[in-house]
């Protein structure tokens, strides 16, 4: 078992991990749907949100399978993908590396950090000279030493989800990455199916990926809503990936478990909101709170009390509010004698008391 914690890496002006807040990706893939003027507008509605990257992917469809029709090759799980083959669905969901760059420019343009999950080595090549800040590997391309070996030698940060991947599958990746020259390396818990169900999610394993592994933990999320994402946030989830449509019914391979944009907008606003509700580890008394400190109970004399009178259980209670000795002076009062006259409904102090 790995020990040795990565506490935090930067993306060009983004710090991650530690106790920085979450790096929120928003997955474009193929929801363009072969329109230009659609990936345009997906950047610009992710800069809205708040998010804090638009990411794509980077492969060409002859790069990835065969274009071939037989059995081997036709899809026959995942209701969304199922009657495609292998090279019909990666063409539904290429987006063309011409577009590249001026997506890059322009999501840049507004604020955005944007980066790519390449679907083979050529692929690093080519974003390479787009000088991409980071690097997503799918969780199918996890166990490939060789895509593993290119991205590591760019020696920038590389974000790994771990759909399908077993403890072994998941260290010989770190392993690898780190051996090319990757020193930042982030894991996602991520469940490759399309859509996840909520009580497939395990969200449990993203604290055991940071400890087991040393690595920046977080979630690559397929399922419907984001009620898995921001409960992610208080598992210590450093990074959330959620794909992005404009409207689910334009249609599309990946649609069906995208976000719209307020969906997105919304998962921003609450996975900050949880961000300060998470705060630090604390027992001190907050500012706001130590007002309420006077509804606490104390030691009040509840019958008129003459001067010598014995203190007892009958006319010394404990009682709201808080202006009275604390309760747990109680056996130090009883059995002693008032200096002076009280009256019922007084604040006991150790003044009255001889």
């Amino acid at each position: 078992m790995m020990t040795t914690s990565m506490k935090e890496f930067k993306i060009k002006n983004k710090k991650i991990g530690g106790h920085n807040p979450v790096f929120i990706i928003a997955e474009m893939s193929g929801n363009h749907n072969q329109s230009y003027k659609k990936a345009m507008a997906i950047i610009d509605v992710v800069a809205k949100t708040g998010a804090d990257a638009v990411k794509m992917q980077t492969f060409k469809p002859e790069e990835h399978t065969l274009d071939s029709n037989n059995e081997h090759f036709q899809i026959k799980v995942n209701n969304v993908w199922k009657g495609d083959t292998l090279h019909s669905l990666y063409k539904k969901i290429y987006t063309p590396w011409e577009w590249q760059a001026k997506l890059k420019k322009y999501a840049e343009s507004k604020g955005l950090i944007f980066f790519s999950s390449p679907g083979h080595e050529s692929a690093v090549d080519f974003l390479e000279t787009l000088n991409v800040p980071a690097y997503k590997l799918a969780s199918f391309d996890l166990v490939d030493p060789y895509m593993l070996t290119r991205l590591g030698k760019t020696k920038k940060p590389v974000i790994i989800s771990r759909g399908l991947a077993s403890i072994s599958d998941i260290r010989f990746a770190v392993k690898t990455l780190k051996k090319a020259g990757c020193s930042a390396v982030a894991v996602l818990h991520c469940i490759s199916s399309y859509p996840a169900k909520l009580e497939e999610m395990n969200l449990h394993t993203i604290p055991d990926i940071a400890k087991r592994f040393g690595v920046i933990s977080g979630l690559s999320d397929h399922s419907l809503g984001i009620t898995a994402a921001v409960a992610s946030v208080a598992l210590g989830a450093s990074i959330i990936e959620k794909h992005i449509t404009l409207r689910r019914s334009d249609g599309g391979p990946d649609a069906g478990f995208s976000l719209e944009p307020d969906e997105l907008k919304e998962l921003v606003r609450l996975v900050r909101d949880t961000e300060q509700a998470l705060g630090k580890v604390s027992y001190e008394i907050g500012k706001h709170e130590a007002k309420n400190l006077i509804f606490r109970r104390s030691l009040f004399v509840v019958q008129d009390i003459k001067k010598g009178e014995l203190f007892t259980e009958e006319n010394v209670k404990s009682i709201r509010p808080g202006h009275g000795l604390e309760v747990k002076s109680m056996k130090r009062v009883i059995g002693k004698y008032a200096k002076r006259d009280i009256q019922r409904g007084t604040p006991l102090d150790w003044n009255m008391i001889k």
